[in-house]
């Protein structure tokens, strides 16, 4: 008998990883004192006054929270919002985007980064990404560039960084506008500078599994002024900070970030900069574990991207060189006792929204233009962050069950024989 957990071995783990999302008195306090205040909603839009006529002393938790995050992050202006999603579909309107433009962006992301553009009538534009990063490839960038193109929106999927310094250098020439989608990038960088703060604006989700978290909500940032207010407005309704309460000014939405989300995130604010030093030394340290084993490829991390937040822990899994199929790999893996995923099944033009009639694109021949992407659905392996706030027996359990899987992989074989042999 195989000792591989999958074929009735002993796991090599039985103890769980760290939980997620990690709380504790702190967060707890934020939403009792809240609750016993009795102000539950608070106006933090602009210096306007609060229309309820709350205590000029009790401050807003959004405003506050907003304030806090864009200073960590470096960025001029904060502006919370209701998801990452909104996010992205809020700034862009705000930049004047809707029918007849496109907006480049990765296919190897959540759905959300090509549907907020259909959201305000744009239309979504997909270009390749870097096998080696999962970023997308400026190498490819210029190809996808049409006369309608009215952002770029790069994605530093799983908290790494962008090629920056080269889609800002097509951006510059094209004078095409960049939007980060830096909704894994909580407290990361590239060349020191925080993610979400190098193009016109950046987005952020804190829904439930990112890196800090109050189940839902986003954050839009940016340096320019005027878009940071029209972006306010936007969320507000329409409103404008200083003016009369029921006077609309634009088409908006009510996108608003509670102020209980606010009093949270104020709290996983706190907390980011150890978790996400903690993520890295441990993501470092598993990686050199892993690199001996073959068909194990962690991610390359350039130089530029100084800190890497590390939302997921990403390798590529080559099958031919491992010896089994990914498939089977990841069951093993789970079996063993440590979480992992696939990830995408596939690249976003494959899902079914883009083959529904009247959407004016073509978007069945990315299917032989992202080939990068493509193979990532194939070959990817994902560990959840929270993976990383374990210690190093924790890397150390992970790194084994590979090998473990490894060794035996033979076993793989008997099983499949015995199989037919018993039929």
């Amino acid at each position: 008998m195989s000792d591989l957990a999958l074929f009735g071995g002993e796991p090599l783990r039985r103890r769980p990883f760290p939980h997620w999302p990690v709380f504790d008195s702190a967060e707890e306090k934020a939403l009792v004192d809240l609750v016993r205040s009795g102000q539950w909603w608070r106006y933090s839009m602009g210096e306007a006054v609060d229309p309820t006529g709350a205590p000029e002393n009790i401050r807003s938790k959004v405003g506050e929270f907003q304030e806090m995050f864009a200073r960590r992050q470096g960025a001029r202006y904060g502006i919370a919002c209701a998801t990452g999603s909104a996010a992205i579909e809020v700034v862009l309107k705000a930049m004047g985007i809707g029918p007849g433009d496109e907006v480049i962006v990765p296919p190897y992301t959540f759905i959300a980064t090509a549907t907020a553009p259909m959201l305000i009538g744009a239309t979504p534009v997909f270009c390749d990404i870097d096998l080696e990063t999962l970023n997308l490839d400026p190498a490819r960038l210029e190809e996808a560039i049409t006369p309608r193109t009215r952002a770029i929106m790069p994605v530093h999927f799983a908290g790494l960084a962008a090629d920056m310094d080269a889609i800002l250098d097509i951006s510059g020439r094209k004078g095409i506008p960049v939007v980060e989608d830096a909704c894994h990038g909580h407290g990361g960088m590239w060349k020191d500078r925080g993610l979400g703060t190098i193009g016109l604006a950046g987005t952020f989700s804190f829904q439930a599994s990112k890196n800090m978290t109050a189940g839902e909500g986003g954050l839009i940032t940016t340096a320019d002024a005027a878009l940071a207010e029209l972006c306010e407005s936007y969320i507000w309704v329409g409103r404008k900070a200083g003016k009369p309460w029921y006077e609309h000014y634009y088409l908006g939405w009510n996108y608003r970030l509670t102020e209980f989300q606010g009093a949270i995130l104020i709290e996983q604010l706190r907390r980011l900069e150890a978790q996400t030093e903690r993520r890295r030394a441990n993501a470092a340290y598993l990686s050199e574990q892993l690199r001996g084993v073959p068909g194990i490829y962690p991610l390359q991390v350039p130089k530029y991207a100084t800190k890497h937040s590390y939302h997921i822990y990403v390798f590529r899994f080559e099958e031919s060189e491992f010896g089994i199929s990914r498939g089977d790999f990841l069951q093993a893996l789970i079996a063993e006792g440590i979480p992992a995923m696939s990830g995408y099944a596939y690249p976003l033009y494959r899902n079914p929204l883009f083959a529904a009639p009247g959407l004016g694109h073509d978007y069945a021949r990315y299917t032989d233009l992202c080939l990068n992407a493509e193979r990532a659905c194939r070959q990817m392996v994902w560990l959840e962050h929270r993976l990383l706030l374990g210690n190093r027996q924790d890397m150390d359990d992970i790194a084994g069950a590979v090998r473990k899987i490894h060794q035996r992989r033979p076993d793989f074989e008997s099983a499949a024989a015995n199989s037919v042999a018993t039929r």
